[in-house]
């Protein structure tokens, strides 16, 4: 079974929007120590969370990785790699970091504790509860 991430973008900068209409797009500019462990992590074929930071902060749309992890090509370290995305859907509302942290379930997750960390992984449970959050 695939495994599944939160991935966070500046949506002035890159939106699901633009997501959907390119269709693909690499998803690079991660830095952060932990956030790049997990960015090796993911493997092609797992599923995305896309969430919009700044001023929107919330889950907006689910994508799913078309590759596996590379060194960043316009970077001179190995160790910073890049992804290949690709949009699956947009969720059905948007589901707001206030929402999240107003549910007691995500306490523990990374979304709450970390809130800088621009990749983290998903627990199924909270994945589906993301998921049904977006469907009310």
């Amino acid at each position: 079974m695939a495994n599944r991430w939160l991935v966070k973008t500046e949506p002035s900068e890159y939106s699901f929007d633009d997501l959907l209409r390119e269709k693909k797009t690499v998803w690079d500019g991660v830095t952060n120590p932990l956030a790049l462990r997990y960015l090796r992590a993911i493997r092609k074929g797992d599923a995305l969370l896309i969430y919009h930071t700044g001023d929107v902060r919330a889950a907006v749309g689910l994508g799913k990785t078309v590759s596996d992890p590379y060194p960043d090509p316009a970077r001179q370290d190995p160790k910073i790699v890049v992804i290949e995305v690709a949009p699956v859907r947009r969720m059905t509302q948007p589901v707001s970091l206030r929402a999240i942290k107003a549910d007691r379930a995500f306490q523990a997750f990374e979304l709450v504790r970390l809130p800088r960390l621009s990749v983290m992984p998903v627990p199924d449970v909270l994945w589906k509860r993301i998921l049904r959050m977006s469907e009310r």
